[in-house]
C-alpha cells in the first residue's frame, strides 16, 4: 500500500465511524465509546491529512497556471511566487503526517511516578537529588500538572535519599520518559575549602501510572510485612506498626511506604507504586523483544544509562545520548529551559523511528 492509499483509508474510517455514530443509536455503550475514542484519535491526522491534500492542489493549479502558454505575465510571476512558497511548506507538512502515523506510545497519554535516588557522592548526592526534585516540580507547575509526594526520606540537612512522586496531568509520561537514567552533577561543594569540583550522581526513574486494567495484581502474589515506621536517626515516626512493605513475588518487585501514619494509606500507597513499576518492567520487556537492534534510542528507559550532565562552574548541562549543550543550567533547574532538552530528545526519537518505516 502507497503512503497515498493509507492516507486515503485513514480519511475513510474517520468519515465512516462519523457517520456510524450519527446513524447508530442501537449500538451498545461499550462499542459506541470505542467508536468515540477511535474517531478522536483520527481527528488530527486527518485534519493534517486534509491541509496536505490542500497544499498539494493548490502547488498542482499554480503549476498548471505557470504552464499555460501565452497569459499574462504579472499573473504568472505572482503564480510562480506563490508556488515557491508552497512548495517549501509541503515537506514540513508531509512530515507532520508521517509522524502523526508513527505508531504510538500506549502509555505516552498517562500520568506519571517520578522516582529519584541519590547516587555516589554522599551528601552532595542527595543535595542534587533535591535539586533534581525542585526541578521537576517547577516543571510541573509550568505546565499545570499536578505534583504530588507519595514519599521522601531526606537527610536532615536539605539533601534527599530518595523520593517518590506522583505527577498528573496532560501528557505527562509523553514529556518526562526521557529523563529516566543517571543524573551527574560536577560543582564545588560549600563544605568544600579548597574550590575542588566534586561529581555525584542521582538517578531518576519515570515509570507510567498504571491502573488496575494495566496490571492485576492478585492477593495471592503478595508479601504484605508491616513494621514500625522510622525517621532520619533512626527516631520513631510513630508508635504504631503503620509501616508497610510489599514484595511481589512473581517479579521480586519490593515497595516500602511508611510516610503516612496510617497502616491503609501506607498500602494504598505502596501497591500505587507496585503497580507502576511491575507495568513498566512488562513495557520494557516488550521493547526489548520487538526492537534488539535499538538499544542507542533516545527513549531506552535505561535506569543505569548516565543521560546528562550538570556543570556549575561552565553554567551548562549537556545531555549525552543527542550531544546536546544548552549553557542555561540555572534557567534548566528552574524548569523554564528544561523543554529545550526534552523536545530536541523527542525530535531525535520520532526522527529514528521515521529511519526506520521509511
Amino acid at each position: 500500500m502507497t503512503l497515498d492509499e493509507k492516507l486515503t483509508q485513514i480519511v475513510s474510517r474517520h468519515q465512516e465511524l462519523s457517520d456510524l455514530m450519527a446513524t447508530s443509536g442501537n449500538v451498545e455503550p461499550t462499542e459506541r465509546v470505542r467508536m468515540s475514542k477511535e474517531f478522536a484519535e483520527l481527528g488530527p491526522v486527518v485534519a493534517s491529512i486534509e491541509e496536505l491534500r490542500r497544499m498539494q492542489t493548490e502547488a498542482q493549479d499554480l503549476a498548471d497556471l505557470i504552464a499555460e502558454p501565452g497569459g499574462d505575465k504579472e499573473v504568472k510571476s505572482l503564480a510562480q511566487e506563490e508556488f515557491e512558497n508552497i512548495t517549501k511548506t509541503i515537506p514540513a507538512l508531509e512530515r507532520n503526517v508521517q509522524i502523526l502515523l508513527l505508531p504510538t506510545d500506549v502509555a505516552d497519554n498517562k500520568n506519571a511516578i517520578l522516582e529519584i535516588r541519590a547516587g555516589t557522592g554522599g551528601e552532595e548526592a542527595a543535595l542534587f537529588a533535591s535539586d533534581l526534585l525542585r526541578m521537576y516540580q517547577r516543571y510541573a507547575d509550568k505546565h499545570g500538572w499536578k505534583f504530588q509526594i507519595i514519599n521522601v526520606s531526606d537527610t536532615g540537612i536539605g539533601g534527599i535519599k530518595e523520593a517518590a512522586v506522583e505527577i498528573t496531568g496532560k501528557g505527562v509520561f509523553s514529556k518526562l520518559k526521557y529523563e529516566s537514567g543517571v543524573h551527574r552533577v560536577q560543582r564545588v561543594p560549600e563544605t568544600e575549602s579548597g574550590g575542588r569540583i566534586h561529581t555525584s550522581a542521582a538517578t531518576v526513574a519515570v515509570l507510567p501510572e498504571a491502573e488496575e486494567v494495566d496490571v492485576n495484581i492478585l492477593d495471592k502474589d503478595l508479601r504484605v510485612d508491616t513494621y514500625r515506621a522510622q525517621g532520619a536517626g533512626g527516631q520513631h515516626v510513630n508508635t504504631t506498626d503503620s509501616a508497610v512493605r510489599i514484595t511481589h513475588l512473581p517479579t521480586g518487585i519490593v515497595v516500602q511506604q511508611q510516610d503516612e501514619k496510617s497502616q491503609h494509606k501506607n498500602r494504598a500507597k505502596a501497591l500505587k507504586i507496585l503497580r507502576a513499576r511491575i507495568y513498566d518492567a512488562e513495557r520494557e520487556a516488550q521493547a526489548s523483544a520487538r526492537a534488539e537492534d535499538r538499544r542507542s534510542q533516545v527513549g531506552s528507559g535505561d535506569r543505569s544509562e548516565r543521560i546528562r550532565t550538570y556543570n556549575f562552574p561552565q553554567g551548562r548541562v549537556s545531555d549525552h545520548r543527542i550531544n546536546l549543550t544548552v549553557h542555561k543550567l540555572d534557567r534548566v533547574l528552574e524548569g523554564d529551559a528544561l523543554d529545550e532538552l526534552v523536545d530536541a530528545l523527542t525530535a531525535e526519537d520520532e526522527a529514528q523511528k521515521l529511519g526506520e518505516v521509511s
